[in-house]
């Protein structure tokens, strides 16, 4: 049940707490003070293979440390394909992306501000709503691990959580011959930044047709490596799944799309405290931010480190090329 601490032979060096009854975790007991031991840091991945979101509260990281842990889970995505035209980056450290609500100069996004719009999908945030994605599922090589850290938060209650969707136990539930189904066909999505932006913001997009730039393609049923599961790659980046017509493949997405996002899979994580970092695992589970009344009043900044993902699906059905969908 959620709540149950975890007191097994498995973990010896750090707590880890269940927040939902089939994943996510809040980890306690590590000393972010200085690198993280290598025999925490195995439990660490351990309970991140298992739980699929894990939690740490108060860790105290700056920006080099936080960049630092996450470099032990592999090598790090930055953001310079991303700086197109000469755009500016607000952090100093070009591997954390600034998925916040702040601008260049340190004030807050007005409602309309055209940054903002452009941040709804990569920063998750949207009027009233988010869209469920996992992290660079549209570039050739897709995310494995995302490290966020707040930075400073709006007062508490103003709305601004994280919520995650479970995919493995989504796809354990689904019938069992629509399981058998979906592995015969073993389809391939086609994921489009475009696509996802466009979604989230039409008016700011519509000159954009999603069919004119690169997209990247996927399996939609994976198996999860490290825990040996089978899982559903959905997110909003989905533009179409191959060999299906437009009807079919619209009608096949949304379906799995709402069947994975069903409150019973969903875990939403509040942000307590500036220094709470949440790290999650892009290939068994989908994320999205909530928005709320701090938007266009107080400064929600969010810091996220990404990790390169290492399975053998990492690259998809892709070239393997660093070139991947930088911002107009």
């Amino acid at each position: 049940m959620p709540g149950l601490t975890q007191t097994s032979a498995a973990f010896q060096h750090i707590t880890v707490t269940e927040l939902h009854p089939t994943f996510g975790a809040e980890i306690s007991g590590v000393d972010f003070s200085r690198p993280v031991e290598d025999n925490v840091f195995q439990e660490i991945l351990a309970a991140i293979n298992k739980y699929g979101v894990c939690v740490f509260r108060k860790t105290g990281l700056d920006d080099a440390r936080h960049v630092a842990f996450a470099g032990q889970f592999g090598e790090l995505d930055d953001v310079s394909p991303y700086l197109a035209g000469g755009r500016a980056h607000r952090l100093s450290d070009v591997r954390l992306f600034d998925v916040s609500n702040v601008d260049l100069d340190g004030t807050i996004f007005a409602l309309d501000n055209k940054r903002r719009e452009w941040n709804k999908v990569s920063g998750t945030l949207r009027v009233g709503n988010g869209l469920f994605h996992v992290d660079s599922s549209f570039n050739p090589r897709r995310a494995g691990y995302s490290l966020l850290r707040a930075e400073e938060l709006p007062p508490a209650g103003m709305g601004g959580e994280t919520e995650f969707a479970d995919v493995r136990t989504a796809f354990d539930e689904l019938p069992a011959d629509e399981q058998a189904e979906l592995k015969a066909q073993n389809y391939i999505a086609a994921h489009s930044l475009w696509h996802s932006r466009k979604t989230a913001a039409p008016e700011t997009f519509a000159d954009f047709n999603p069919e004119d730039y690169p997209m990247s393609r996927h399996r939609l049923v994976q198996r999860h490596e490290p825990s040996g599961r089978d899982a559903l790659y959905l997110a909003a980046h989905i533009h179409h799944i191959e060999g299906l017509d437009r009807d079919g493949s619209a009608n096949l997405f949304n379906r799995l799309f709402a069947h994975a996002t069903q409150p019973r899979y969903v875990l939403r994580v509040a942000w307590e405290d500036a220094g709470d970092l949440v790290l999650w695992d892009n290939t068994s589970v989908m994320h999205r931010a909530v928005g709320g009344r701090f938007e266009g009043k107080f400064k929600r900044d969010m810091r996220r480190a990404t990790v390169h993902d290492g399975s053998a699906a990492a690259w998809g059905l892709n070239e393997h090329s660093n070139v991947r969908q930088g911002l107009p």
